[in-house]
């Protein structure tokens, strides 16, 4: 894993993080606080996986609370999109006015806020706001938290525990989520943002005290004025556009996350309409999706490092797209929870890696934008996480919830194919 830091937000040396003992030393700074930093990282990806997992067995109660179609669920996930794309265009201009502490403090408060106003049951239009704001946090939440861990010794472990840590999030979400909305004829469904609210709480302030130093102003912002902060921000983001490597990476992002999201959105409506599932047993379904990624990340991340990146993501590609198949083609609600637990598995690994193979196609010089601050590769990533689950919800509302499994088995080809393309040098993939 790259271990080099950016300028605005991935563990700026500090002169008094290093030993004055005479001796020029090679080695990274040593970072302060290290595990605490790790862990409260890991606690801002799990309340992301907590939103994000929990959606699709809502989306039941959803429709039928607001009385909606499947195609008006597409709003939510454009307007999820929205809050990434504000993110990503916003991003370097503020690093270089706040420090990684209040950028994530920042992140954390607007999650909490988002929780705040869905804990009632707000009018759709407000709910849908919601989400712009729950993006929005996360964008600035999690890419930083992010680049923080991928700039540390070691980070593939690293990335893989905060990572694994968001799928432990999308596992306890469908089975809080589904507990209370089917606890009651009456479904009071929204009541379940009680509990993202209250760990959203908790991540604001484990991040305010393992960060604790690094809350002031960017030493950038103390020796440059604002007139060439402003150009130098705006110079950041053409040349990471401009760079090939941002779009390839992205590409893989854009299919897999757009497999990722339309799966853990449309998975429960598509066994309650097809195969005539008991919503209140199928909205546990998911679950086994995101408790097979969890195991994923967690067990896959160092086989995958050892014996080779660019390898390994692709076998696992294949292997999703037959579990897919199976999905598709096995009539059979219990074979059809067990593929989707090991589809989960296998796909495991593709987040963190991606982020880990990112670090080293980038060139030094865009790698604050495109990686560092990571939010452009996600946000040109999260296109495909809000059209294929949105356009799954438009072609649903014509035609039936079935053509999800089509979908899904193009989008994990996509992904496979569109990993190869990515650079073949040996350093990189350890072929």
């Amino acid at each position: 894993m790259s271990t080099t830091q950016t300028e605005t937000i991935e563990l700026p040396t500090r002169i008094s993080e290093i030993p004055d003992n005479g001796v020029q030393d090679s080695r990274p700074p040593e970072v302060k606080w290290m595990y605490p930093k790790i862990l409260s990282a890991g606690v801002s990806f799990f309340v992301a996986g907590v939103n994000d997992g929990s959606l699709g067995s809502l989306i039941p109660y959803i429709i039928r609370t607001y009385g909606i179609g499947t195609n008006m669920v597409a709003v939510l996930y454009g307007t999820t999109f929205g809050g990434w794309l504000i993110a990503a265009l916003t991003n370097s201009s503020i690093t270089r006015y706040l420090d990684l502490g209040p950028i994530l403090c920042v992140g954390a408060a607007i999650q909490v806020l988002a929780h705040v106003l869905r804990v009632w049951e707000p009018p759709f239009a407000l709910y849908v706001v919601t989400f712009f704001l729950a993006s929005l946090g996360q964008a600035f939440n999690d890419t930083h938290a992010n680049t923080f861990v991928s700039s540390l010794t070691g980070a593939h472990r690293y990335l893989g525990f905060i990572h694994a840590m968001y799928m432990a999030g999308c596992l306890v979400g469908p089975f809080v989520a589904t507990g209370i909305a089917s606890a009651n004829t009456d479904s009071m469904w929204y009541i379940f943002y009680a509990f993202p609210l209250g760990v959203g709480v908790v991540n604001l302030a484990l991040l305010g005290v393992a960060f604790r130093d690094r809350m002031a102003a960017p030493a950038v912002l103390r020796s440059e004025g604002e007139e060439t902060l402003s150009r130098s921000a705006w110079k950041e983001i053409k040349d990471t556009l401009s760079s090939p490597g941002v779009w390839l990476v992205s590409l893989f992002f854009f299919f897999f996350l757009g497999a990722t999201i339309t799966a853990g959105g449309w998975m429960v409506e598509y066994l309650v309409k097809v195969r005539n599932g008991d919503v209140k047993e199928m909205g546990y379904v998911p679950a086994g999706f995101f408790g097979g990624a969890f195991l994923g990340r967690l067990i896959l991340a160092e086989p995958t490092h050892r014996l080779g990146e660019r390898r390994m993501i692709f076998i696992y590609a294949v292997l999703c797209v037959g579990l897919q198949l199976v999905f598709w083609l096995v009539p059979n609600i219990i074979t059809e929870a067990v593929a989707v637990s090991l589809l989960g598995f296998f796909s495991g690994p593709f987040f963190a890696t991606g982020i880990s193979v990112g670090t080293k196609i980038f060139s030094p010089e865009i790698r604050s934008s495109a990686i560092g601050d990571t939010a452009f590769v996600f946000v040109l990533g999260q296109v495909g996480g809000s059209i294929f689950p949105a356009l799954t919800g438009i072609i649903a509302g014509k035609v039936g919830v079935q053509v999800l499994q089509p979908m899904l088995v193009g989008l994990l080809g996509a992904a496979g194919l569109s990993w190869l393309i990515l650079p073949k040098d040996a350093a990189l993939h350890r072929d």
